[in-house]
């Protein structure tokens, strides 16, 4: 039986595994790849000074559903594809019947986001998990 060799922080570039890492590939405009999504049309993220913002706009029946502007936690980004030397992002949404949390990566230049719903208002909907992937808009 072999045993698994696990790489050590010490192993890796520290651009890799400090928070805050080189977040500037994730900032702009972005636009979900599936123009048919019922989730998140589309997410700007932007640097202001030493934070960074998150703007989502979601999918409605009515038209675009402006989310709130919230200030996104910096994350370091070791998967694989952490090559790149970009961070990643952790931005948690307040709905008062909803709580989205969404974690935002780069993944061979297309902007991941993994979002975790928690419904709050006992409507007994279930809770849910989704990922969508979108495109820089130059």
């Amino acid at each position: 039986m072999t045993q698994a060799a696990f790489k050590q922080n010490s192993h890796l570039n520290p651009e890799l595994y400090e928070a805050g890492g080189n977040l500037d590939k994730l900032v702009g405009r972005w636009l979900n790849t599936n123009r048919d999504t019922r989730g998140i049309a589309e997410c700007t993220i932007e640097r202001e000074g030493d934070q960074i913002n998150v703007r989502i706009t979601g999918a409605g029946e009515d038209g675009p559903i402006a989310w709130p502007v919230v200030a996104a936690q910096s994350l370091a980004n070791l998967e694989e594809e952490a090559g790149q030397r970009t961070g990643a992002l952790m931005a948690t949404f307040e709905f008062g019947f909803m709580r989205v949390e969404t974690h935002i990566r780069i993944n061979k230049g297309v902007l991941v986001i993994v979002l975790f719903a928690t419904f709050l208002d006992g409507s007994g909907r279930s809770n849910y998990l989704n990922r969508e992937f979108f495109y820089a808009q130059g």
